[in-house]
């Protein structure tokens, strides 16, 4: 029997509940910028040249940087377990209720329109054995899904018999779940395989329909074309948009990081278990020090993998979630780390173009085009071809005890959870929150000495940033170009490393 929903008929979905209000919120990250945000001075723009004995360097071509502003989706809420908490899920602020203290005032009309669903296409893509990969069905009808059908059906699927796929289309995310099923037909050579997915503005809120497209995924492979519960989900779910809007989100409230006090980050909810960052860390071990290097530099990284896809997804993910910094005016001026998640070959002539990217893919032939990408990761190796990040493959020792930092913790977190019953935190929250302060330190260090009457970065600057100073040279050379940090870096050479 379908269950139905209080709102539409034939509705056979299950939604997360929301959060216990008891519970303390995650750990915030740094909201990813907007483009086209206003502008605001950067705190590490120079406008000094720098003199002296210095063995590299790096001049600040102009010193402007745009404001931060939050992303499409973001939760905020308070490390101290304040109730107040203001969500904007995809297109709109959900404010606190009245009487309650207000996280961020004076937000304009914009942000006070409220629309809790934002569904804008729901689809159902199939493999014919003649035509190949292609979209069954699809509403609204009239909506452009060119490519979407190889998007959420990843190449190799047919070995394996279900997975889920993250990925983009244009301005929208996408989610669908993949299932392969065995039957007697000569016609479909003997399995029958279907995607069934959405499309979002934001991909933090995708999770909640992951149940529901499994079981619907599993509906059409026994029962193919009966998309009633498909009909009222799209119905009830559909995205209405603002009078002046687009169907694309191309703003939202800016503010100060500062304002926020790490109290705000996009969360993806996952189907591990232990948890999305604790699998990508325990997956990678010491070499995430090596990838967060890379995230930080904003490197266009591309992972490789064989289907199953999904968990993949994650780890696309959680590259970008090393790279948060919540110092404002930090990284306003250099290039988005987006998250492509799954790619295809499809997708060459749109990645040709991104400056910045991290992304997924089951295609061996994307190893061959390096001009596609900074960085290769296959399994645990990871590689680059540029020779200016060679150094940036080995581990130092100021990396291994980072990495030594983090499993302390993770170990003192899990020690707490089981002998305390601590549940207001989690490996995420700590996990983010570590990287997000290594990267606050460092740029609070740079952000001071490029500040200061000498802005000459030593050793002794270095070290407490928790780097390496022989070891670390080119990541910082990378790290002050990058994001055009005036001042001067003298670090001793030394004839053996």
């Amino acid at each position: 029997m379908v269950k139905q929903s209080d709102r539409a008929p034939l509705l056979d979905w299950e939604e997360i509940p929301p959060p216990d209000p008891n519970r303390a919120p995650p750990v915030p990250l740094a909201p990813p910028r907007e483009e086209g945000a206003p502008g605001e001075k950067s705190s590490l723009s120079g406008g000094r040249t720098p003199t002296g004995p210095a063995t590299c360097t790096v001049r600040n071509g102009n010193g402007n940087c745009t404001a931060v502003t939050c992303s499409p989706t973001a939760v905020a809420g308070c490390r101290d377990g304040s109730p107040a908490r203001a969500e904007l899920s995809g297109l709109v602020w959900h404010h606190p209720e009245p009487g309650k203290n207000v996280l961020f005032p004076g937000l304009g009309v914009r942000d006070q329109w409220e629309e809790k669903d934002q569904i804008v296409a729901v689809f159902v893509v199939t493999f014919d054995t003649r035509s190949g990969n292609m979209v069954e069905w699809c509403l609204p009808h009239d909506i452009n899904l060119d490519g979407v059908e190889f998007k959420s059906m990843a190449s190799g699927s047919h070995r394996i018999t279900s997975d889920f796929i993250y990925f983009r289309k244009g301005g929208y995310f996408g989610l669908a779940c993949f299932a392969n099923m065995p039957v007697e037909s000569e016609l479909e050579r003997g399995a029958r395989m279907k995607s069934v997915g959405i499309l979002s503005p934001s991909y933090t809120l995708l999770y909640r329909y992951m149940h529901f497209l499994e079981n619907q995924v599993r509906h059409q492979l026994q029962c193919p074309g009966q998309y009633s519960p498909l009909e009222a989900f799209y119905e009830d779910k559909k995205a209405v948009f603002p009078p002046t809007g687009n169907g694309l989100v191309t703003a939202c409230p800016t503010w100060s990081v500062t304002s926020i006090n790490r109290c705000m980050h996009p969360e993806m909810k996952i189907t591990h278990p232990a948890g999305c960052m604790s699998q990508f860390i325990q997956f990678f071990g010491e070499q995430i020090m090596v990838l967060w290097k890379f995230a930080l530099l904003r490197k266009r990284l591309l992972i490789f993998s064989p289907p199953p896809i999904g968990v993949v997804c994650y780890r696309v993910y959680c590259c970008c979630c090393l790279a948060n910094v919540s110092l404002p005016g930090i990284g306003a001026a250099v290039p988005e780390l987006r998250p492509f998640f799954y790619i295809n070959v499809a997708d060459i002539a749109a990645l040709e173009t991104e400056l910045s990217y991290v992304a997924c893919t089951t295609e061996k032939i994307f190893e061959e085009k390096k001009e596609l990408y900074d960085v290769y990761i296959d399994n645990q190796n990871v590689k680059t071809h540029r020779s200016h990040l060679q150094q940036l493959l080995r581990l130092n020792a100021a990396d291994k005890e980072k990495y030594r930092k983090l499993s302390e913790q993770r170990q003192m977190l899990l020690y707490s959870q089981e002998v305390n019953g601590d549940c207001t935190s989690n490996e995420e929250d700590l996990f983010i929150l570590f990287f997000m302060e290594l990267n606050n330190r460092i740029f609070q260090t740079l952000s001071e000495v490029a500040g200061s009457a000498d802005p000459t970065l030593t050793a002794e600057h270095v070290r407490a940033m928790g780097l390496d100073p022989q070891g670390d040279r080119s990541f910082l050379v990378e790290l002050l170009e990058m994001y055009s940090i005036d001042v001067t870096l003298v670090i001793d050479n030394l004839c053996c490393p």
